[in-house]
């Protein structure tokens, strides 16, 4: 009985409210930790301060490192963003923070990233660099412009087309294009074409069927800008060259028949003869001379890019109009080719 009052009283407690006398503080908790110290001074191991901000240059590379390197899609768009405002309002006549020949490296690979809108800011990026420096860097952008020219996704294909765009503008004032004349930057560049067409015919009969394989994308404006930028490539592969003709000195100008008996203009202007290197195949190989460009053309595609032309013109259109430029320019460059191997 008494055990039992006892707990009664008990569980009263629970919900019995405190009297407050007035003046007097409230109880503090079991738990209660004293905060009210303050200190003077807090002291940081290797702390570094400076009276003056970091340069422009530093932040430049900051930005191209965590753009290059970053794991967060977000970081790369914003940072690429940075470089790309950085860039756009510096002075005319003020060089880059960071040479290109230094950030095209860093930021070729971004070409396949599987963010649309970090693509989306490089070629921004890449279309204010100084075109004199991207010559350089053809052959390395041409992995990458490849690489996406055959991607699955079909958005990687097609800003792979404007980096191809890009990268033959940039160069189009070059006497001889690196980007048909380095290595595998002519046959490798159109296996890639013939493949994204679905132009690629088979060279050996058998009793399958010999019919082009289906093209990647043929819906909407894909196939226009795919006969589109191939036609600009074609164009600087096989249009006649028509500067470096003339030699000037110091007794006036002569006609100089033969142009191998020019100073070259170019750096590393016997790199065709791969002295050196590893041993090329037709794909890898260097055609510095147009002559030998029309010659792997005439024999490897020509065929297949004439049949698809012809079935590029029936489907009228925008395609139809993009397949009569690229019939023209393939006429233009191929007009004077003799047919010899």
């Amino acid at each position: 009985m008494g055990s039992s009052m006892k707990k009664k009283r008990d569980k009263k407690k629970d919900f019995q409210k405190p009297k407050l006398r007035l003046g007097k503080a409230k109880a503090k908790a079991d738990n209660f930790t004293d905060t009210s110290f303050k200190a003077k001074a807090i002291i940081v191991n290797q702390q570094s301060l400076s009276t003056s901000a970091p340069s422009s240059a530093l932040q430049f590379s900051h930005f191209l490192s965590l753009a290059s390197s970053s794991k967060s899609e977000t970081q790369r768009r914003d940072a690429l963003a940075y470089l790309t405002s950085q860039i756009s309002t510096k002075p005319v006549n003020e060089p880059l923070p960071i040479p290109a020949t230094v950030i095209l490296p860093k930021l070729l690979s971004l070409l396949l990233d599987g963010s649309t809108s970090v693509r989306t800011n490089l070629l921004k990026l890449l279309a204010l660099l100084p075109s004199g420096d991207i010559s350089a860097h053809a052959e390395t952008a041409l992995l990458y412009i490849r690489a996406g020219m055959t991607h699955l996704a079909a958005d990687i294909r097609r800003d792979a087309l404007l980096a191809l765009e890009w990268l033959l503008t940039s160069t189009s004032s070059n006497t001889n294009d690196p980007v048909v004349s380095c290595p595998g930057g002519w046959v490798k560049t159109l296996n890639c074409f013939m493949t994204m067409l679905g132009w690629a015919a088979s060279k050996e009969p058998t009793s399958w069927t010999s019919a082009s394989k289906a093209s990647f994308d043929k819906t909407g404006k894909m196939f226009p800008q795919q006969l589109t930028v191939l036609a600009h490539f074609i164009r600087a592969g096989l249009e006649e060259d028509q500067t470096g003709s003339i030699h000037y000195s110091g007794f006036g100008f002569f006609q100089l028949e033969n142009r191998h008996m020019m100073m070259p203009s170019v750096p590393n202007a016997f790199a065709h003869l791969n002295l050196f290197g590893r041993c090329r195949d037709e794909e890898g190989e260097m055609y510095v001379d147009r002559e030998d460009r029309q010659r792997v053309f005439h024999r490897v595609f020509m065929d297949a890019v004439e049949k698809g032309i012809e079935r590029a013109k029936k489907e009228a259109g925008e395609a139809g109009r993009a397949g009569a430029v690229l019939q023209k320019v393939l006429h233009d460059g191929m007009a004077d080719f003799d047919g010899s191997d």
